[in-house]
């Protein structure tokens, strides 16, 4: 089996776009959440949201029309152009049919749906702009990825909901390990839209202000948009080359809660068995872990649910680690989530530096655990693990080292 390095990060989010601009803004606790604009949002409870202000997609779509896709392939085009450049890869002389997509994403190109209910509820049938669902399903991402950059090898789309970005990075992972390709670009992507906000407004479950996660007076996650981007490359090859190599990916492992559509396991199991299956394909134990990425949305139960995983598998050594979220600052990015928190514990392992959860006021005894508060902190981490949890009960967990 081949190791495999993270030599290219690109980033697209609420906070900032590029590595730089993204790493500097979570270091700095800023919060990218505020008023919703992309649509009106006065019949909802709810009137706050994440959404990526500076993303201009006439600067990354060259080879295609923006307009003729859809704005979560345009982000994922971006965040792979951005992630491209940072590989320092001379990238027009690899054999593209080596090189591949992988990505995840909750809802695929919703903004279509909308168009079509929107167009349908003002004039009918016949108002309907042809072919307008042709670019809602979620494959048509990583095909206009492919298309852009002229990636021949895999084109694989993995719909996991809010874990689908671990997904996504750990098909990459597999499909470099074992050989069956020499290159993957593999993240993840979701636009803001009314249906995703509508589904989680319904549940009741989205904050009136802010994201607290882990705070003993948390009320809610708070949906977000963007897509993160990284370059997987096996091991010596980068080394060879004289690349920045980032982080090493190690394992990673997946469960499912098989309990509910949106309940996650009252007893955390499916979250214990994915970090435990994510150590084991590592090589790590427990004590090997300094720093968890939490996935940390800031609803009362997920965080309750996530904590007592951690608790219960790390047993006395849980409250030893530090364990952020920053879904404090960028909000829940649905399918791009994982993977934009994949890009931050690659930073946090070539840096040294942990992000903070921000928004922190009041521990909560429920959850008991060592989650940054408000500070980035300088730790210099040399194993870090990636959690995210999904509906449906689906869980990933990512497991990245330093490479020295």
């Amino acid at each position: 089996m081949r190791r495999v390095a993270i030599t290219g990060i690109g980033v697209i989010s609420p906070v900032g776009t590029g590595k730089t601009a993204f790493w500097t803004a979570l270091l700095a606790g800023k919060s990218g959440i505020g008023p919703v604009t992309a649509f009106d949002s006065s019949n909802f409870a709810a009137h706050i949201g994440a959404e990526v202000r500076d993303f201009d997609a006439s600067c990354y779509v060259k080879k295609q029309q923006p307009d003729r896709m859809g704005r979560a392939s345009q982000m994922a085009i971006g965040a792979t152009r951005l992630a491209i450049a940072d590989s320092g890869l001379e990238f027009d002389a690899i054999p593209r049919r080596r090189v591949g997509v992988s990505m995840g994403t909750t809802s695929g190109e919703p903004l279509f749906v909308e168009d079509y209910n929107d167009a349908k509820m003002q004039g009918g049938e016949e108002a309907v702009p042809p072919g307008c669902l042709a670019l809602y399903p979620c494959h048509v991402i990583p095909a206009h990825v492919a298309i852009e950059f002229d990636l021949r090898g895999p084109s694989v789309m993995i719909p996991t909901a809010c874990a689908a970005g671990n997904y996504a990075i750990g098909y990459g992972y597999d499909l470099i390990r074992t050989g069956r390709a020499d290159l993957m670009l593999a993240g993840g992507a979701d636009a803001f839209s009314r249906i995703p906000y509508l589904g989680f407004a319904r549940l009741g479950a989205i904050a009136p202000e802010r994201c607290q996660p882990f705070d003993k007076n948390r009320k809610g996650m708070v949906p977000g948009e963007g897509s993160g981007m990284l370059v997987l490359e096996p091991l010596d090859a980068a080394v060879a080359r004289g690349a920045k190599i980032y982080a090493e990916v190690l394992g990673y492992g997946v469960s499912c809660d098989a309990h509910h559509m949106t309940a996650a396991h009252p007893q955390a199991d499916g979250a214990i068995r994915a970090m435990s299956a994510a150590m084991k394909d590592s090589g790590v134990g427990i004590g090997d872990i300094d720093y968890i990425s939490a996935h940390g949305t800031g609803t009362p139960t997920n965080d309750r649910i996530e904590s007592l995983a951690v608790r219960t598998l790390f047993a006395e050594y849980a409250t030893k680690v530090p364990m952020s979220s920053i879904k404090s600052m960028l909000g829940h990015t649905m399918g791009a989530a994982s993977a934009i928190e994949a890009a931050a514990c690659a930073l946090a392992l070539d840096t040294g530096w942990i992000p903070p959860t921000i928004n922190h006021e009041e521990p909560d005894p429920d959850c008991g655990l060592d989650i940054v508060p408000n500070e980035a902190r300088l730790t210099n981490p040399q194993v870090v693990l990636n959690n995210a949890y999904a509906f449906g009960g689906n869980n990933a967990s990512l497991c990245l080292g330093r490479y020295e």
